[in-house]
């Protein structure tokens, strides 16, 4: 396990993920009733929301506990995927006015900021190609087939 291997990339998707799970616990809408938050308005857009906050978090994990680039590299993907799937999922949410809201609060747009987080930085995972973080492998040597030069 080492932290110096989060990179730029890494680090925007954690501080995505902390934001949408700080976006789950903000006011949303507002309407005549009172402020709205997202666990009033739960829907699909919410649930991409948290699956792509929670695909971020495996690629952190992966990143840090892995000893290969493989796993990291296919976390990376994924996150990217889910991570435009909850952009599009946070702007809907900010179109939509679920329960006669007419006003939009904190949440709608921290959520937004996160999700591009996620995004962003999933796809910087996946540009930064880390070739200082992991020894490079020297195998040694090995013989010709056949013996000694291959003549018979």
């Amino acid at each position: 396990m080492r932290i110096a291997r989060l990179r730029l990339g890494e680090l925007m998707v954690l501080l995505g993920a902390v934001g949408v799970v700080v976006a789950l616990t903000l006011p949303w809408y507002e309407n005549l009733a009172g402020k709205l938050d997202a666990w009033e308005t739960f829907g699909l857009g919410v649930v991409l929301l948290m699956l792509a906050a929670a695909v971020g978090a495996v690629l952190v994990v992966a990143t840090v506990t892995e000893r290969s680039t493989a796993l990291p590299v296919a976390a990376a993907v994924w996150s990217t995927f889910f991570g435009l799937l909850g952009v599009v999922a946070a702007v809907v949410r900010l179109l939509e006015r679920p329960d006669h809201a007419f006003s939009l609060c904190a949440g709608a747009w921290v959520a937004l900021a996160a999700a591009l987080l996620i995004a962003g930085g999933s796809w910087q995972s996946m540009r930064d190609e880390r070739t200082g973080l992991y020894p490079p492998a020297s195998p040694a040597p090995r013989d010709p087939p056949g013996g000694d030069s291959g003549r018979t």
